[in-house]
């Protein structure tokens, strides 16, 4: 083998094990592409009432695992002072309830008057603008990226009981609708699948901390397995009910309209939170867009 065909060979190798890494290090990002594309092939299996029994295993196994494993992993005194900045919180609930839909708001008005856009796709453009954080997804994608999962767990939780009340106001004056709130049922589902495993995590967490700094589990990678198994879910049950006409054009502008949304708002939100000296992930709930 002569020094030209070694160096060629050694390239090729350099270059497989580098697209081997880059890979590994977005594998989430791959596997959420996968389980879509399962859930559009075998919509079946993961929609209500399908062999997977969602409305069991992820709306409450899945949801309460991701919080025993933010529980466990996450030391009692960084939510403890995650939980005492008060003008973290203010800053965060502000954005997401009442900046990010009255933004929304005014964006959809102008898409009436100056586009012919599905009115039902810029309904719910609109209907998710007015939602509150989407609990399990803002965890674990600000821990992902080495954000403050301690402030991400307390806000996202502020968020959904907050949003019991604020979200039900926003769409009656935004849309005009109105409906009956099961709030106690509510409460009681969030506190079940959601507070209670991150206090009864700490209490486990206290027992084998020597076990976690030794061996470091990787929690992370647990979460977000669980997080493509909702999105699989979700997915699954909008690919089998889904009975609305799409025309593509509609589609593809609506597409547009979120990455772009999505791309504003987290600039604008890491504008103003390094003005304020704090930075934390404050437009999640357009994450929830692609379902």
């Amino acid at each position: 083998m002569t020094s030209s065909n070694v160096g060629e060979s050694t390239t090729s190798h350099l270059f497989i094990n580098k697209m081997l890494q880059k890979l590994k290090s977005n594998w989430f990002l791959l596997g959420v592409v996968g389980v879509i594309a399962c859930a559009k092939l075998w919509p079946w299996i993961g929609a209500k009432g399908g062999p997977l029994k969602p409305e069991v295993t992820v709306k409450y196994v899945s949801v309460m695992a991701i919080f025993l494993c933010s529980g466990v992993s996450m030391r009692t005194e960084d939510l403890t002072q995650a939980m005492a900045n008060v003008r973290l919180h203010i800053f965060v609930q502000s954005y997401t309830l009442i900046l990010v839909p009255c933004l929304i708001s005014s964006l959809v008005e102008s898409l009436q008057l100056l586009s012919h856009i599905n009115p039902l796709f810029l309904r719910g453009l609109l209907v998710v603008g007015c939602m509150p954080p989407p609990v399990s997804s803002a965890v674990i994608l600000t821990k992902a990226v080495g954000g403050n999962d301690a402030a991400a767990v307390f806000n996202s939780a502020l968020g959904s009981f907050l949003g019991i009340i604020v979200t039900p106001l926003l769409l009656l004056y935004m849309i005009g609708t109105h409906a009956s709130v099961p709030f106690f049922s509510i409460v009681t589902s969030l506190s079940i699948t959601v507070i209670l495993p991150l206090l009864l995590g700490q209490v486990i967490r206290g027992f084998i901390i020597d076990w976690i700094e030794e061996k470091k589990p990787p929690f992370g990678t647990i979460s977000s397995s669980i997080l493509l198994l909702i999105i699989f879910s979700t997915f699954s049950d909008t690919f089998k009910g889904s009975s609305i006409q799409m025309d593509m054009t509609s589609l593809c502008s609506v597409i547009m309209i979120v990455v772009s949304c999505q791309l504003t708002f987290l600039c604008l939100s890491y504008l103003l939170s390094t003005q304020y000296d704090t930075l934390y992930e404050v437009s999640y709930n357009f994450l929830t867009l692609s379902a």
